[in-house]
């Protein structure tokens, strides 16, 4: 019996949410006005930032079951970002803390500044009904 190659693993799900935040803050610095695509735009990149988070522990996990606890260590010291600046970006969009948003996406800005995206990308819009998502996903949480 041959192995099961897993091809959509964790690494490649956080490479895909890093490359779509570079896009919804490209697109997010081109916003004049603030409008539901804005809305749009900053409650996908809280949600991408959570799922990112989320995966960094399945990633770290057959890690830690070889032994290499200092590789886990790092590996989430230099994700914890994600976590951190997620939840600081959900409170000011609940808010409607326009200025801490924007400083907010600028710092998310400084920490994804080194992907390149090409012209033709395959990401489409994917933060399209997020701000749906995060409402809906807010009153789950609540109840």
């Amino acid at each position: 019996m041959s192995r099961v190659i897993q091809t959509d693993g964790v690494g490649k799900q956080r490479q895909t949410l890093v490359r779509s935040l570079a896009l919804a803050v490209r697109e997010l610095m081109q916003q004049g006005t603030i409008n539901a695509q804005t809305r749009d735009l900053v409650a996908f990149l809280v949600l991408a930032m959570e799922e990112i988070a989320q995966n960094i522990d399945e990633t770290v996990k057959a890690w830690e079951k070889r032994g290499y606890w200092l590789k886990a260590d790092r590996f989430r010291l230099d994700w914890e970002w994600t976590q951190v600046l997620s939840h600081r970006l959900r409170e000011a969009l609940a808010e409607e803390d326009w200025e801490g948003i924007a400083r907010l996406v600028g710092e998310v800005a400084s920490r994804i500044g080194h992907v390149q995206l090409p012209v033709r990308h395959r990401l489409g819009e994917p933060w399209k009904g997020a701000w749906e998502k995060l409402r809906a996903k807010s009153r789950a949480i609540q109840q």
